[in-house]
């Protein structure tokens, strides 16, 4: 099969031209570009929009393996991904472009199924695939996805605007990705009760870009900084300090914790806060806003039955993170400056 059969193949008759034309796609697979209006570019009683962009590259055997991610799973991460950075600046994701390298030991069919994997998040998101590349890999399969995006001008969430006295919150409990790539790495899940794992492997296989959230937390016009937590809650943390330079306190007994992990960190006998502070590929989001309407805008996200937890908060500095904890010796909370070690790819 050439490559134009095998771009028809992995893409026709995938999405709806109902949802299609809703994005305002005009042409998208099969010409030299994809031609798009942007709907969401329009007057409106308050804002003009502006536009997003991301991309997102996912490499074998340093993003994933197949040993431990079903192949719908990688299409389904490498665009969640994605969509997790449209919910970081408190957007609208709209649009995505798929270039993917291809190896010879992977069959059409394995491919097929890794853009049922994309496109199953595609259709859950409501975003349009409109064009890409397809070409041949030495070694090595390789997806880079590009996200167009919307928000409203002036409205994006960035790192840098975090405030002294602000909230530090996070939207889940972080950690739960990276305790089930060690279960599915280092352990048959067998050995532990499946209600307990399950739960840990299905968050780091298919994680949720929580976009609700960031909507919510763009309409409070409150929330000052913002991140996804991709590489690990202090690194994640660190970059909004620096951005913003002000020191970020977190509580130790304020971050939230599950059953699960917190039972098969036990059981594995694993360090919890590894996890929970540096694992990363939660894709749920971290950041600040303000002390005074934090009560509200935790009231919007109960509405919508969705988490919201306060962790800690923001003081004058010059950019580092701090853990407060309670010494049970002196009878009195402590602070530790806490060095960043999150994932790196050049480190």
């Amino acid at each position: 099969m050439d490559e134009f059969s095998r771009i028809r193949y992995w893409n026709e008759q995938r999405q709806d031209d109902i949802l299609k034309k809703s994005l305002g796609v005009i042409v998208d697979i099969g010409d030299d570009a994809a031609v798009v209006t942007l709907p969401y570019q329009v007057e409106s009683k308050r804002y003009q929009f502006e536009t997003l962009y991301t991309v997102d590259t996912m490499v074998e055997d340093i993003h994933f393996s197949s040993v431990t991610t079903d192949y719908e799973h990688i299409g389904y991460k490498a665009l969640a991904s994605n969509l997790s950075d449209i919910a970081a600046m408190g957007g609208i994701p709209l649009h995505a472009l798929i270039a993917i390298s291809v190896p010879d030991h992977y069959s059409i069919d394995h491919i097929q199924r890794i853009y049922n994997g994309i496109y199953n998040c595609a259709n859950k998101y409501k975003v349009a695939i409109v064009g890409g590349d397809t070409t041949s890999s030495p070694h090595s399969l390789i997806i880079t996805i590009t996200v167009i995006g919307t928000v409203e001008s002036s409205k994006a969430i960035l790192r840098s605007g975090a405030k002294s006295g602000d909230i530090v919150f996070v939207t889940g409990v972080p950690g739960q990705s990276a305790a089930g790539l060690y279960a599915l790495q280092h352990a048959d899940k067998s050995q532990y009760q499946q209600s307990i794992v399950e739960p840990l492997i299905r968050a780091h296989q298919l994680p949720e870009p929580h976009l609700l959230a960031g909507r919510l937390l763009n309409a409070s016009n409150e929330c000052h900084a913002l991140n996804d937590v991709s590489d690990g809650l202090i690194s994640e943390l660190a970059e909004i300090a620096k951005a913003s330079h002000i020191n970020i306190i977190i509580d130790e007994h304020q971050i939230p914790l599950s059953d699960h992990i917190s039972q098969y960190a036990t059981q594995s006998g694993q360090s919890l806060f590894d996890w929970v502070l540096y694992g990363g590929e939660d894709y749920i989001l971290v950041g600040t806003a303000s002390n005074e309407h934090f009560a509200s805008i935790q009231a919007s996200f109960q509405e919508q039955q969705l988490q919201l937890y306060a962790i800690g908060i923001v003081e004058q500095g010059n950019g580092e993170v701090w853990m407060e904890s309670w010494n049970y010796q002196l009878e009195l909370k402590e602070r530790n400056l806490i060095v960043n070690r999150g994932y790196n790819h050049f480190i």
